[in-house]
């Protein structure tokens, strides 16, 4: 890729920069290498391909696809896009398609899943805890840990043989893109903690990473309650002692956004759909 720099554009998102793009609870990032056309994660709905057409960008030449865990915000248009582009493989974890659901106040559950008849595919790739895929990309996933990681993930459960369990995210994976001197991470919504995943890339030197962009689960939808001050002061703090550029959006929630920019200042950004972004 040499000194190319990547173009990033937000394709679904839960704010948006102008009443032109519609927004959503969902994450969709189009991203151009200058080597590969990629997309990570596709929204809750088919919004993204919507917003895609208004920004300009030929899903029918993406080169591949990352869906980052098996909730339907970040996989609800992947169907339609199967149909639109017949070329690009889908990386995903084997757990992906297990079902998942999300604990409500009065204690039912609703589905958050994705399709589960758009198996099988011969299009899906499905990853394991690591995977270079090339010189500029890799995933992983499997990360360990617990410290400072979002409590709202009390509310998700998976499926298993002896019923609904709480959510263990072995479906959840994360993509580091590398060029020249950068190295980007991507998250969907980390739900094993941003501090976590980015411990986990230093203990398995998979780094330096320069960037980081994502959603950090500190607002959950089953609650409608963010994680407590203390608790992003903590993040904020950790990541503040990295010196990196931060891009949230998504799960992380505005006011939780809010407080991590005052502590972060010119290092954390927001990216809203609709928006572009050049490293």
């Amino acid at each position: 890729m040499g000194g190319k720099k990547k173009i990033i554009k937000v394709l679904a998102e839960n704010k948006t920069v102008s009443a032109v793009y519609k927004g959503e609870h969902g994450l969709s990032l189009y991203l151009d290498t200058g080597r590969y056309k990629l997309l990570f994660d596709l929204g809750a709905s088919n919004l993204c391909l919507e917003n895609a057409r208004k920004m300009q960008v030929d899903l029918t030449a993406v080169d591949m696809v990352f869906i980052s865990h098996g909730h339907h915000d970040h996989g609800g248009g992947l169907a339609q896009f199967l149909k639109l582009n017949r070329k690009a493989p889908v990386y995903i974890r084997p757990p992906a398609f297990a079902g998942h659901y999300a604990q409500k106040p009065d204690g039912s559950h609703s589905y958050i899943g994705l399709e589960q008849d758009l198996l099988p595919n011969k299009r899906f790739l499905f990853t394991e805890e690591y995977v270079r895929i090339n010189e500029e990309l890799e995933v992983f996933s499997a990360v360990r840990g617990s410290r400072l990681e979002p409590l709202g993930n009390r509310h998700l459960l998976m499926e298993t043989e002896h019923g609904l369990a709480p959510d263990n995210f072995l479906h959840e994976q994360n993509l580091l893109i590398t060029a020249g001197d950068k190295k980007v991470l991507i998250a969907g919504c980390a739900h094993r903690g941003i501090v976590n995943i980015l411990e986990h890339v230093s203990a398995n030197r998979y780094g330096p990473v320069t960037h980081v962009i994502g959603g950090f689960h500190l607002y959950s939808p089953p609650t409608g309650k963010y994680e407590s001050k203390e608790l992003i002061r903590g993040i904020g703090d950790y990541l503040q002692q990295l010196g990196l550029q931060y891009y949230t959006c998504h799960c992380t929630g505005v006011e939780a956004y809010k407080q991590l920019k005052k502590q972060l200042c010119e290092r954390m950004h927001y990216l809203a759909n609709g928006s572009a972004l050049t490293i």
